[in-house]
Parts: structure tokens; C-alpha cells; sequence
């Protein structure tokens, strides 16, 4: 009686605690094409508070320009990587009330506008300052989209990715991807912005996440990878380390039978 008991609890530990394949594989079933795809890819990034902006102003007089230009990032000239500390201390970053401090210009509030529209409202402000605003060149754009991965992936911590867009996709795979105990199917998107704050919920074997509005993540997101069940049972991952374990409890189990019934 006790022989069937051990090998139903055996069996059923093994059953329970291994992680099925369907639960670590990515991207499965058909994929489909909505409008709101489209849409999102083609939306322009509104701005937030946090942000960092690289703002540089070009003319022909460079002795000019050059009262207005604090933003001067330098990268390395061998691998070509922007120092992060020198885009912090360099650029704009928007403050809590939405605003930015170029000088000369004073205060100038960019919350909610797109590049381009930060990009107008710079001009109309020098526009004062030059004869021809046609005479000088003003670019915008957003410093990076930095974001926080928690949970379980390999190297969580906070990230800088140089581009204007960056999808969940990317974001993990700098973080080193998702450990063997992180739910695929529950990864948070937590987002903060003039709204409030959001949470919405990726379930990455499904292909059909690529529809999701949280695919493409924006800038101070917060990633977070939630654990399987398996991890806290503390039975092992994979079929090897379940069946090591049991055996480990079913050894111990045997040998204080034993040592009871001696007594």
C-alpha cells in the first residue's frame, strides 16, 4: 500500500511540477493584420515627463548657434556608443510640469507634443533672434527610450535603447530574454502618464500580442515578468531536476521509515 502511494505522489509531482513546452514557446497560432497595428506603428511619440530631449541648432554662423546649443552629446569614437552620462547632463530633460530651459529662450513647455511640433515651437521662439528663420536648422528628437525590466528575466535592471521605437520583443531581449521560470503568458506593462497609471497584461506565445496597443512600449514603461507556479514549489524546471528532487525526498522519506521501525 505504501509502494502505491510513493508512486502516485512520484507521479504526480512530475506531471505537475515540469514546465510544458507549450508554455515556453513564442509566437504560436496564425498571425493576423488589424488597423490598430497600423495605426500604432504610424502614431507619433507624445512626450512625457522624464523624458530626455537632444535639441541642436545649426546656421551658417556657427559663433551664433552656438549660444543656443547645450545639447552636444559625444559618443565613442571607436564603438560608437553614446555615454549615457554625458545625455543626461547635456541635454533637456522635461520636469514635472512638462517643461524644458533652453537658453535665451527660458521655459518652454513640451508635454504631450511630438518632435515636431517641439521642433515649431523652438523655431517660432529663435525666430526673434534671427533676421531669416529660414537661415538656421533645428532638429528634435527623443534621447533614448529608457525603460525598466523586472521579474524573471536574466539581467533585469533599467535600460537605454537608442531609437525611436522599441517593441516588448526588444525590450526582453535586452534583458536577456526570459529565464526558464517566467511566465510568458503574464508579462505587465505598466505605463504612467498625463492620464494615470496603466497595466496591461502580454501574452507572448500568442502572435497575436504583436496587435496588442502595449507592443511597443514607450519611455519610463516598467517591464515586469511574473514567476510560474514551478519556481515557488522549488521541484526543479525541467524533467531531470523534478526527478532529482523526488528522489532526494523519496530517500529521506525511506530512511526515517526505517530508522523508526529499528527504534
Amino acid at each position: 500500500m505504501m509502494r502505491k502511494i510513493l508512486f502516485i505522489l512520484t507521479l504526480g509531482m512530475l506531471v505537475t511540477s515540469c514546465i510544458p513546452t507549450k508554455n515556453l514557446i513564442y509566437f504560436q497560432g496564425e498571425p493576423t493584420s488589424k488597423n490598430s497595428v497600423y495605426k500604432i506603428v504610424n502614431e507619433s511619440y507624445r512626450l512625457q515627463v522624464n523624458d530626455i530631449l537632444d535639441i541642436r541648432i545649426k546656421a551658417e554662423d556657427e559663433k551664433l548657434v552656438a549660444l543656443f546649443n547645450q545639447s552636444q552629446i559625444q559618443s565613442n569614437q571607436i564603438t560608437g556608443q553614446v555615454n549615457e552620462g554625458n545625455l543626461y547632463f547635456n541635454s533637456y530633460t522635461i520636469d514635472r510640469q512638462g517643461n524644458i530651459r533652453l537658453p535665451y529662450v527660458g521655459e518652454l513647455n513640451v508635454l504631450g507634443f511630438t518632435e515636431k511640433e517641439v521642433r515649431e515651437k523652438i523655431e517660432e521662439k529663435l525666430s526673434s533672434f534671427f533676421k531669416d528663420i529660414n537661415d538656421i536648422f533645428v532638429t528634435v528628437k527623443l534621447a533614448g527610450i529608457r525603460f525598466t525590466v523586472l521579474g524573471e528575466v536574466t539581467n533585469p535592471g533599467t535600460l537605454v535603447l537608442f531609437q525611436n521605437q522599441v517593441n516588448i520583443i526588444e525590450a526582453i531581449a535586452n534583458a536577456g530574454d526570459i529565464a526558464l521560470t517566467g511566465n510568458r503568458k503574464r508579462v505587465a506593462v505598466i505605463r504612467k502618464n498625463t492620464d494615470g497609471t496603466t497595466k496591461n497584461y502580454l501574452d507572448l506565445t500568442d502572435v497575436s500580442m504583436f496587435d496588442s496597443a502595449s507592443f511597443y512600449i514607450q519611455s519610463n514603461d516598467i517591464i515586469y515578468v511574473e514567476p510560474l507556479k514551478q519556481k515557488s514549489w522549488g521541484t526543479g524546471t525541467t524533467g531531470s531536476q523534478t526527478f532529482t528532487t523526488i528522489i532526494s525526498i523519496l530517500s529521506l522519506v525511506t530512511t526515517t521509515i526505517l530508522l523508526v521501525r529499528n527504534l
